[in-house]
C-alpha cells in the first residue's frame, strides 16, 4: 500500500485527505489519492476468469532442434488434453532421466507427430482466439519449439492461425520482474515452493501445466498491479521485461569478452547477434512507452 506524502483531494468523496492518511493508486499514469474507506472496489482480475496452460516435454534443450515427446493443455475450468508423441528419433538418455519417457513407451503408445501437433495447435489457437490468457512457463522455449515442430512437419504455424500469439502469461518473466532481487532458483518447482503451490511429479507435462497455472494465479493475487492489469498491457510489459533482461545479460557477456549467441523475442524466441538483441530491446522499450504503466507497489520494480 502506498500512502500520500502530501495532502490531497479524495477522488471518491471530494474531501481533503491529510498527509500520510490516504492511499495512493496509479490510474492511467497519474497518482490518485483516496480515503481508506473510499477506495473503489477492485474489478475481478484476469486470473479470476478462465485460464489455459500449456507445457511440453521434449528430446533436448534447443527449441529449434528438439522434438516434442509429450504435451498437455489444461484449463482452470477443468478441461485437460494430454498427448504422448512418437518423435521418430531416439530420445537421449539424459532427457529420459528428467521426464522418464522412453523410446519403448513412445513407440508403443505415442501418436504420430503430425496428428498431435495439429490438435495441439488447434486447441491453443481456439483458446487464444477467444481472448483467453494462455499460461506458459518459460514461453520462449515451449512456444518456439511448437512453432519449429509445426514448420518441420509442414503444418500451419500457431501465429498463422491466430495472427499474434497473445495474450500469454509467463510466470517466469513476471516473477523475475516483480521480485527481481530474490535469491535462489526461479524454475517451476522453486516458484511453486515460494508461492505455496503444491506440485507432485514435476516434469510431467500435465502436472507442470497445472502448476504453472496456479503460480500465475498466485502472482496475480500477491501483486495487484499484475492481477489488475489488462491482458494486453501485461503482455506488452512481459515483452519489455524479457527484452531488457536479455539485453542486460548479453551486454554482461560481451563485457567479459565471452562469445554468446544472444536470444530475443517473447513469447516466441528468435536468435541473433548481441547488437540485434540490444536493438530489439530498445525498440520494444520505445513501443512500450505508449502502453500505460502498471501501478507501482512496494517491493516491486514497477
Amino acid at each position: 500500500m502506498a500512502t500520500n506524502r502530501f495532502p490531497g483531494t479524495c477522488k471518491t468523496c471530494g474531501t481533503q485527505v491529510p498527509a500520510e492518511q490516504g492511499e495512493l493508486r496509479k490510474e492511467q499514469g497519474a497518482w490518485i489519492v483516496y480515503h481508506p474507506g473510499c477506495l473503489p472496489a477492485a474489478a475481478p482480475g484476469w486470473h479470476t476468469g478462465v485460464l489455459g496452460s500449456y507445457d511440453c516435454e521434449t528430446t533436448g534443450r534447443d527449441p529449434l532442434t528438439a522434438r516434442l515427446i509429450s504435451a498437455a493443455f489444461v484449463t482452470s475450468d477443468g478441461r485437460r488434453h494430454d498427448f504422448l508423441v512418437n518423435p521418430g528419433v531416439p530420445i537421449p538418455p539424459e532427457t529420459t532421466a528428467v521426464h522418464g519417457i522412453t523410446d519403448e513407451r513412445v513407440r508403443e503408445h505415442g501418436t504420430d507427430p503430425v496428428q498431435a501437433l495439429e490438435q495441439i495447435a488447434d486447441l491453443l489457437a481456439a483458446h487464444l482466439s477467444a481472448g483467453l490468457p494462455l499460461v506458459v512457463f518459460n514461453a520462449p522455449y515451449d512456444l518456439t519449439l511448437l512453432e519449429a515442430e509445426l514448420e518441420r512437419h509442414g503444418l500451419r504455424s500457431l501465429a498463422g492461425r491466430v495472427g499474434r500469439i497473445e495474450p500469454v502469461i509467463d510466470p517466469l518473466v513476471i516473477d523475475k520482474a516483480v521480485d527481481r532481487w530474490r535469491k535462489g532458483k526461479r524454475n517451476l518447482e522453486s516458484q511453486c515452493a515460494h508461492y505455496g503451490v503444491v506440485i507432485e511429479g514435476a516434469h510431467d507435462a500435465a502436472v507442470d501445466a497445472i502448476a504453472a497455472l496456479e503460480v500465475a494465479k498466485a502472482l496475480a493475487e500477491r501483486y495487484p498491479e499484475v492481477g489488475q492489469s489488462s491482458l494486453a498491457d501485461l503482455h506488452r510489459q512481459q515483452e519489455q521485461w524479457k527484452a531488457a533482461a536479455e539485453a542486460d545479460f548479453a551486454a554482461y557477456r560481451q563485457r567479459r569478452g565471452e562469445e554468446y549467441t544472444a536470444e530475443h523475442g517473447w513469447p516466441v524466441r528468435q536468435r541473433g547477434p548481441i547488437a540485434e538483441v540490444v536493438a530489439v530491446a530498445e525498440a520494444v522499450a520505445e513501443a512500450s512507452a505508449t502502453v500505460p504503466e502498471l501501478p507501482e507497489a512496494p517491493g516491486s520494480l514497477f
